[in-house]
């Protein structure tokens, strides 16, 4: 289909919502709502495309003075003045269009759970990985998203071993995805007295948030368990069994949650984070049967890759998947200057996703 045809249907689409919307008293609550997130999806990029064509009927417009015969020598220099400028504007809407009508990853406009574990380092790396989980709370707050903790498992100089939480809001996974992998610290921990440089690490999961109609799973396929829950070191800190364990047995996914006093919200928490690792997991399956389609990704998407250095003695963040460096490590830990890495990522992501739809 030819690139204005496509722009053609979007308009006419976008004038249909718009039509349906004006009259609500002919669609169900639950219709409704799923055509105003349609049309406020679609609405920015009709406004691009309007956009990009009034540009081009201005270009038009101005060539045709310039090449007037009867058109005195000042206009046409105004006019070539205004085709200069025109001509700078039209190659970034049309980008901007080009970027719109890329597939979409289905899970880009979900909610997001977010898992931060300690890795190599003892300590040091706890203590990383808490920053590392305070950090992404701060950005959500930056960005305007919810951030509710679901589990943290915190270790000795409150440091964490394990955090979960769930973040909420406009397209957060689409901005959060690029963060799975390993990021690593390099500095001088508060427990080293020769003042030596340690690198620790701390691996980082983000999982599209899954309702029930993305992913089925059958009672049958669940073995869940109860048991009393206890605080660190193993010192009782409830008196019920109030902390569950869902095993899915098809795949051997575990997930255990005791935050919570009521057994319920536990198993409620857990079934939430078995859904989003199950979801997760069919993601990752597909993407590795067409991975040879998917040449032009941002990092290959496996939580063991290194993905990141944080320098603190030079203070600097380095991802290493675009190359870019960062000299504002304290900004990016404060949660403010992490969307200037964010929104590098996406942009690569889009930019080697446009070169090769260019090449098919």
């Amino acid at each position: 289909m030819a690139f204005q045809d496509k722009l053609d249907i979007l308009i006419k689409r976008h004038d249909e919502l718009n039509d349906l919307m004006s009259k609500p008293e002919t669609l169900g609550g639950g219709e409704y709502a799923r055509l105003s997130r349609e049309f406020s999806d679609l609405k920015p990029i009709v406004e691009t495309i309007l956009s990009l064509r009034q540009t081009e009927q201005e270009l038009s417009e101005t060539d045709a003075l310039i090449n007037d015969p009867d058109c005195d020598a000042e206009m046409k220099a105004l006019a070539r003045e205004e085709k200069a400028q025109l001509e700078r504007v039209i190659p970034q809407l049309e980008r901007e269009v080009s970027i719109a009508l890329l597939p979409k990853d289905e899970a880009d406009a979900k909610n997001a759970i977010l898992e931060v574990r300690a890795g190599t380092g003892g300590d040091e790396a706890a203590l990383f990985a808490m920053e590392l989980f305070r950090m992404y709370q701060r950005f959500s707050d930056c960005m305007g998203w919810k951030f509710e903790v679901m589990e943290l498992s915190e270790s000795g100089l409150g440091g964490l071993k394990e955090g979960t939480a769930t973040i909420t809001g406009r397209n957060v996974f689409s901005k959060l995805k690029f963060e799975s992998g390993v990021h690593r610290v390099q500095r001088v921990p508060v427990t080293e007295t020769g003042g030596r440089i340690h690198t620790s690490a701390a691996t980082v999961a983000v999982l599209p948030e899954a309702e029930d109609v993305d992913i089925d799973i059958q009672e049958k396929d669940l073995r869940i368990d109860v048991f009393r829950a206890s605080g660190p070191g193993g010192q009782s800190v409830n008196t019920t069994d109030s902390a569950v364990r869902i095993v899915h047995l098809p795949t051997g996914v575990t997930v255990q949650q005791q935050d919570e006093k009521s057994q319920h919200k536990n198993k409620e928490k857990a079934m939430k984070i078995l859904r989003a690792r199950l979801y997760d997991r069919e993601r990752a399956i597909r993407d590795a049967e067409r991975s040879a389609d998917r040449k032009g990704q941002v990092g290959s998407g496996d939580r063991s890759e290194r993905i990141r250095t944080y320098n603190f003695p030079q203070g600097r963040v380095t991802d290493h998947r675009i190359n870019l460096t960062l000299y504002k490590i304290d900004d990016i830990m404060a949660g403010n200057g992490l969307k200037e890495m964010v929104d590098a990522l996406v942009s690569e992501d889009e930019a080697h996703r446009l070169a090769d739809l260019a090449q098919h």
